[in-house]
């Protein structure tokens, strides 16, 4: 029998249950993925608070990596027996095995093992869209990646960097910022005991920066605005600090004429077609050697609650994955 974890209603980690669940056979569209590892990432507490709605009761994770058991009748993307990986689909990455749709799969390369596979497709994938298509970073330009030592935040370190840029990065330790500067961050700012907004305007002459990427939230975006020079980019993915009041766009103008986006990973992927390209390119850079995929925390797939607990006190870095 198929164990995974489910939750009945939201709320913190202790509503998350491990129990033994019917597995079928894929419908048409499907294929079944026993999994070897999953991906752990921010959006899971989000979907389990109830901050981002899910229909009860409903499993959860959205990032895993195994071997096709099986297909429905009308796959034709994946085969059996092949090694896959995948960010997105339905929530339901939080179990031994599950069906999901097949165009949401990806062939992995020989290189790439499932465990690194598991901890980089929805934050690889994430950083890829971000420095590509929502701000085309250029050689000579300087960033600033709010939570740099998180999973995110060092593939954006490393691939800016191989991109010919300078980086900046908040953290929040000064652990937190050798570990950002071992991966090509040149300027760490640890924001408990540094205002981030004087540094980035010192680091830069005064002029600002021309993006922020800001997956923090909360009282950091106004600040995160403050950093931007004239014309430039306010990138915000996500809310770990708490969601973003609502904002009057005069803000934008006052602050010489800044633009804003909330991008999803799951949009810039929607077409299979580009979610190939974003796998493709991600697997590059990491097949490269230009940006290494961190693993630094694991935790056996029935304690997901404790990686919960782990993740939301930042007490983790890099990547964290859960083993079946």
């Amino acid at each position: 029998m198929n164990h995974a974890i489910r939750i009945y209603e939201t709320g913190g980690p202790e509503v998350l249950r491990w129990e033994e669940v019917k597995l079928g056979d894929p419908a048409p569209n499907e294929a079944r993925v026993r999994h070897a590892a999953v991906g752990l990432n921010f959006i899971d507490i989000y979907f389990r608070s109830g901050r981002y709605p899910l229909t009860l009761p409903n499993g959860l994770g959205l990032e895993g990596a195994g071997v096709v058991e099986a297909i429905g009748s009308a796959v034709t993307e994946v085969q059996v027996g092949e090694r896959v990986a995948y960010a997105g689909g339905p929530p339901g990455a939080y179990s031994e095995a599950r069906n999901i749709p097949a165009d949401r799969l990806v062939r992995l390369p020989d290189a790439i093992d499932f465990k690194h596979a598991a901890a980089m497709m929805l934050q690889g994938m994430t950083a890829q869209y971000l420095l590509r298509r929502t701000y085309r970073v250029q050689p000579g330009d300087t960033i600033l990646i709010q939570a740099a030592a998180g999973g995110v935040g060092l593939i954006v370190c490393q691939w800016a960097k191989a991109l010919g840029a300078r980086v900046i990065g908040t953290v929040g330790t000064d652990e937190k910022a050798a570990l950002a500067k071992a991966h090509g961050c040149d300027h760490p700012i640890v924001y408990t005991r540094e205002d981030f907004v004087e540094r980035v305007k010192e680091i830069t002459n005064g002029e600002g920066v021309p993006v922020v990427y800001d997956s923090v939230g909360g009282d950091t975006f106004m600040k995160s605005l403050d950093c931007l020079r004239p014309l430039g980019m306010m990138v915000t993915f996500g809310q770990s600090a708490g969601p973003v009041a609502p904002v009057d766009t005069q803000e934008l103008s006052k602050r010489g004429s800044l633009f804003l986006t909330r991008p999803s990973l799951f949009t810039y992927v929607a077409k299979r077609a580009d979610l190939l390209h974003s796998a493709q390119e991600l697997f590059d850079m990491v097949g490269a050697g230009r940006v290494k995929i961190e693993v630094n925390q694991s935790y056996a797939l029935k304690d997901a609650a404790q990686a919960h607990i782990d993740l939301a006190a930042r007490k983790t870095t890099g990547s964290t994955i859960l083993l079946p």
